[in-house]
């Protein structure tokens, strides 16, 4: 009946009522590099499981299994997932670092497939007691990276022909896009600092490790605030020693971003190169940040902001 396994319906009936009177005694979040409740999951799966009706949690996931040309199965997606356009039509089950089990189980899923870092633990922990298998995909935020993306969506999904086709073409494209930015020489890079946000004029930049870090490294450049790991808000002094040449950030649309006047009237921003010629550049975060089929168009894309070209840049 349109779908609807009652017996694995009650399953996850029962998860949800032992979330429910445990919700007020589960333990904190753990720390990054924890050991994931994902994997656990993923062990007690079947080898090729039922993927007729999957949630896709993670933008670069979901665009990997448009990609893949198998968006059919899709019944759901977290709220970063907003491209193709299409994605944007299926369930919002809610962010991925702040997932619900409910809104995840109403769609009636037969598996999951989540990036690395989803959350939190004790959701995951009733996902896996109402025994809907799981594929966590690891992220990390190079060309390797992205291949491995590929391969692992299309394994779950029974489809490693056609994921292996892709892989081959996204890096045919990475690689062209690589070499451009590994021909300028090191004297020439331009300094970037990735700002996430400037909320009460504090401003938090990214470290190393971090997706931003990583595709500014791709396109020919340097971190400016590479001293440090993850996300951090930057005393005055700190941005004034990154001295960066070029600020970078999200385009969040909707006309509430600031523009180059404000962003550069901060005072600790004044200071630096890049208010001289008020060199901000914004891009589409999971364009930019995502590593998934796209990311050797974000390369060319920011390579050509960031050097003098007129590509999507505000400068």
């Amino acid at each position: 009946m349109n779908g609807f396994d009652f017996r694995r319906l009650r399953r996850r009936e029962l998860a949800l009522a032992a979330f429910a009177l445990s919700a007020p005694f589960v333990l904190p979040a753990v720390a990054p590099g924890a050991p994931s409740l994902l994997r656990p999951a993923m062990a007690q799966t079947v080898e090729q499981p039922d993927t007729s009706r999957l949630v896709a949690i993670g933008g670069a996931v979901t665009e990997i299994v448009y990609a893949l040309g198998e968006e059919k199965r899709l019944v759901g997606r977290d709220s970063t997932s907003t491209y193709p356009e299409a994605a944007k039509e299926l369930p919002d089950v809610g962010y991925m670092r702040r997932l619900a089990p409910e809104g995840i189980i109403a769609v009636n899923p037969t598996a999951i497939v989540a990036l690395e870092g989803s959350g939190p633990p004790e959701a995951l922990a009733v996902l896996k007691e109402a025994n809907i298998p799981f594929s966590s995909i690891a992220e990390t935020y190079d060309r390797a990276g992205i291949l491995a993306k590929i391969r692992a969506v299309g394994a779950f999904l029974g489809v490693k022909d056609k994921a292996e086709a892709l892989a081959r073409t996204v890096e045919k494209d990475l690689d062209a896009a690589l070499a451009d930015s590994a021909g300028r020489p090191e004297r020439d890079r331009k300094r970037v600092l990735f700002v996430l946000s400037i909320e009460g004029g504090k401003i938090m930049a990214a470290g190393t490790g971090t997706a931003a870090s990583g595709v500014i490294e791709l396109a020919g450049a340097i971190n400016a605030a590479g001293t440090f790991p993850g996300y951090r808000a930057l005393t005055e002094e700190a941005i004034v020693e990154a001295r960066p040449d070029v600020v970078l950030m999200m385009d969040r649309g909707g006309g509430h971003a600031a523009g180059p006047d404000e962003l550069f009237a901060l005072p600790a921003l004044s200071l630096t190169p890049a208010a001289k010629s008020k060199a901000l550049i914004r891009m589409d975060g999971l364009h930019l940040l995502g590593f998934g089929p796209r990311t050797a168009s974000a390369i060319r894309e920011l390579n050509a902001a960031i050097y003098g070209k007129t590509t999507n840049a505000s400068q």
